[in-house]
């Protein structure tokens, strides 16, 4: 089953197997919807007729669109971190240049295929919940991934690191997007390089 966003983002967290079926549903529903009709024109009673649930089912979890798209970025976090995982077991233990490549490569697919990604992602691009640094929960989620990987304590130094390297790449792969709709391929590329470069620095 796909994994459902922390109890934290939702009005009442599912507890029965069914009723987290149907916050798969709402969740997915609201994912394409972003795509067709954008962030303002999104509703909740449009996600619940997409989802095919009575409207009351999307309030017992969510109490506007906002906190719904907060609910798919954290659960975009949560199925990022399962594709990195599943990359960085086929990486050789402290191989830090293919477990970098595994963090790009699957966030610019989920960028190019995940519906509603790309408006979303993981909180950055519209005012969705306390908006608690985005950026941030992504380098701590790394970081704590990544650790073990590289075999290195992940400390306040190793946070940081990866927190620029986080916010770097972003600003980037999103410039990437903007000159391309799949992504400009040399700004990706250059985009890698300089991670490469200044990772090298404190990972070699």
């Amino acid at each position: 089953m796909n994994p459902v966003p922390h109890a934290t983002s939702l009005r009442r967290a599912p507890v029965q197997r069914r009723s987290a079926e149907r916050l798969t549903r709402i969740l997915d529903a609201c994912a394409d919807l972003l795509d067709e009709v954008g962030y303002d024109d999104l509703s909740t009673r449009a996600v619940a007729q997409r989802a095919g649930v009575p409207i009351g089912s999307v309030y017992r979890f969510f109490g506007n669109k906002r906190q719904m798209a907060d609910a798919l970025a954290q659960r975009n976090l949560e199925r990022y971190a399962e594709r990195v995982t599943e990359r960085l077991r086929a990486a050789g233990t402290g191989d830090w240049r293919a477990a970098m490549d595994a963090v790009l490569d699957e966030y610019l697919a989920m960028k190019r295929t995940a519906p509603g990604f790309s408006l979303v992602d993981f909180g950055n691009q519209i005012p969705v919940g306390s908006r608690a640094e985005p950026n941030h929960r992504v380098a701590d989620r790394l970081t704590d991934l990544l650790a073990g990987h590289l075999v290195r304590e992940p400390d306040e130094d190793l946070r940081r690191v990866f927190l620029i390297a986080v916010e770097t790449a972003d600003t980037l792969v999103h410039l990437a997007f903007r000159m391309a709709p799949e992504g400009d391929p040399k700004v990706i590329e250059e985009t890698r390089q300089l991670l490469r470069a200044y990772l090298g620095r404190v990972l070699d």
